[in-house]
């Protein structure tokens, strides 16, 4: 067995877990982060997709209480179907755009450069919406700041919709189409549905929590659907690479979504608005000086 090829796994891992649920772009990194470490040819962007599962194992474990308190009340309770349907329908859309033009984007828009426009595209739109937070509410930054851990609603104050329990089938539907924009790897599946759902009415922590319910169904259907479609590519020669990726994407997705449910309830996205930035413009200016030789 290759070392060399499993360290590289073991950090794509790491990559993945850190990443798939702050508002930065999993998809974005791994493809800068293969790009550095040649690890970027067709077997890897299935593996990339792949190692999805074990963040989304990561997100089940601390989601486990209310996830099986759902599937266990859903003969009975109205609010567990409520849930349920209203998670299902969020999810069709990523489903059918993803059929239609999955291929054509992975095709075109899977390099560097494109990542690190939408790197930087998205830190701005980021900034727009804690902007336009903290005047609703007339605040400084600092006070806003404050602000996010005494008010779960601070973002609008017409917002009502303070837990995933009072969404209804509509913003649940809209939620799930602002998910498809996460589709351009770079902008990143969280941060489109998080920051999306803030702006549809949601306050911070429920937005937060539905974006992480999304998640599971979302990111096991493209890693199962990824592994089905390019079978022919893989062996079982590829498990343990496959095997270690996800143990690394399960352990650093498990410690960041837990320090993440901590993090909101006291700050704003903006310091990772301001890291998009300064990220995507160190991309683009290595790229065009020649200092790094990014992959195509």
């Amino acid at each position: 067995m290759d070392i060399t090829l499993l360290l590289k796994a073991a950090l794509m891992g790491i990559v993945e877990g850190l990443t798939e649920f702050l508002p930065i772009s999993s998809t974005g990194h791994l493809i800068l982060a293969g790009a550095l470490l040649g690890f970027d040819d067709d077997k890897a962007k299935v593996f990339d997709i792949a190692i999805q599962t074990g963040a989304i194992l990561a997100v089940i474990m601390v989601y486990w209480q209310k996830i099986k308190d759902t599937v266990v009340t859903l003969p009975t309770s109205q609010a567990s179907r409520g849930f349920a349907l209203n998670v299902l329908i969020a999810f069709v859309p990523a489903v059918v755009l993803g059929l239609l033009f999955g291929k054509y984007i992975k095709a075109h828009l899977f390099t560097p450069l494109v990542v690190a426009t939408t790197f930087i595209v998205g830190g701005i739109i980021i900034l727009w919406v804690e902007k336009r937070a903290a005047n609703i509410w007339g605040l400084t930054q600092a006070q806003s700041e404050a602000t996010v851990g005494s008010d779960p609603n601070w973002l609008a104050a017409e917002s009502k919709q303070q837990t995933v329990e009072s969404m209804t089938p509509l913003l649940a539907l809209k939620v799930g189409l602002v998910q498809c924009l996460a589709m351009i790897p770079g902008t990143s599946r969280s941060g489109a549905t998080i920051i999306g759902g803030m702006l549809l009415g949601l306050s911070r922590k429920a937005a937060t929590d539905f974006s992480f319910y999304l998640a599971i169904p979302t990111l096991i259907g493209a890693g199962a659907y990824s592994l089905y479609k390019e079978r022919a590519l893989l062996s079982m020669a590829d498990a343990p690479i496959f095997a270690v990726g996800l143990l690394f994407s399960f352990l650093s997705a498990w410690i960041c979504v837990r320090w993440l449910l901590k993090y909101i309830a006291s700050h704003s996205f903006v310091a990772f608005a301001w890291y998009r930035i300064a990220f995507g413009i160190v991309v683009l200016a290595t790229a065009y000086s020649g200092l790094v030789k990014w992959a195509a």
